[in-house]
């Protein structure tokens, strides 16, 4: 057998470059699943009810008090004076759009439409007048028509705090730690799963009574992951604005900068997300939505670059007890 030294130096590029372009694809399919998993829950979950927020007044009212780079986009629209509060919410629907880019690559892009039906229990209870609990559990399948090999579910249980504070613009602090675990969607054999922190910060900016400007940042910081290679730091910033129609319709639109350093590799994600979404509440415990976002990814390792949109909508019904 010939020495890697007396191998011609053209053969020897060959094969380095063979030898670089599998390292390559072994990165890529070691991270995209997770990837494309992260990047399809914050597009395809419920409107948020959270925990009663503080109004500037002090007075507890029934209105999400959301992020802007949620699926809702930051609704706060408030619906009517609590009187009761009510710490439990069960929520179901089933979100069904169409994707551009399936596996989230820069080549080679395909297209599909996804069936994500979800259901989640929150219990938020309120342990001072702006500080209450925030515990939830959640499970979320995700079906592709054509792609049926890239199914797979979602389970998260989060537990943390949120805290409001009316003197300071209505300021918005959570911060809580979320377990997520991916498999696929007919076993409980686990491919991914996470720890991680969430901590954000959200300050609301009213425009007479029917608009809201939001302005925020969010990290999630991953405590522990397996398999290793997926695990990944997550930082944005991110402006929101809402538009109360009336008092059963309302319109949002979002645009967010994530940077996502990876912990193996080297790799650093720069994210550009712009989202627009409507919500139509039906009855208080009725709504329809629509959605649609763009997502431009750039990497220092230029594999992982990619372009996709996303455009759908759901129904959801939400029962607070």
């Amino acid at each position: 057998m010939k020495s890697a030294s007396s191998l011609h130096p053209l053969t020897l590029s060959i094969l380095l470059l063979i030898a670089l372009a599998a390292v390559e694809q072994s990165a890529r399919a070691q991270s995209s699943d997770a990837d494309r998993a992260r990047l399809l829950q914050s597009q395809a979950t419920l409107p948020p009810t959270g925990s009663a927020a503080a109004s500037g007044e002090g007075v507890d009212q029934g209105y999400a008090a959301a992020s802007p780079n949620d699926t809702d986009l930051g609704e706060q629209e408030i619906l009517k004076r609590v009187e009761k509060y009510e710490p439990f919410s069960l929520e179901t629907g089933t979100p069904i759009y169409y994707t551009s880019n399936v596996a989230l690559v820069n080549r080679g892009r395909v297209s599909d439409v996804i069936i994500a039906p979800v259901v989640a229990l929150t219990y938020a209870p309120k342990f001072q007048k702006t500080l209450y609990g925030e515990f939830t559990v959640r499970q979320q399948f995700f079906y592709y028509n054509d792609f049926t090999g890239f199914n797979f579910a979602s389970f998260d249980a989060i537990a943390g705090l949120a805290y409001y504070v009316p003197k300071w613009n209505n300021l918005t602090l959570r911060a809580n730690i979320d377990y997520n675990r991916l498999t696929g969607t007919d076993n409980f054999d686990d491919f991914f799963y996470d720890y991680a922190l969430s901590l954000s910060a959200e300050v609301p900016f009213r425009i007479g009574r029917a608009q809201q400007l939001s302005f925020g940042a969010d990290t999630n910081i991953s405590l522990y992951a397996y398999p290793e290679p997926p695990r990944r730091n997550d930082f944005s910033f991110f402006v929101g604005y809402t538009a109360n129609l009336s008092r059963y319709f309302s319109i949002n639109a979002a645009a967010s900068l994530a940077v996502r350093p990876y912990d193996s590799g080297g790799r650093t994600d720069v994210s550009e997300i712009i989202s627009l979404s409507a919500n139509y509440r039906i009855r208080e415990w009725l709504t329809l939505s629509a959605i649609s976002t763009y997502v431009a990814n750039q990497s220092n390792r230029s594999v992982f670059d990619y372009q996709v949109f996303n455009i759908g909508g759901g129904i959801s019904l939400t029962w607070k007890f």
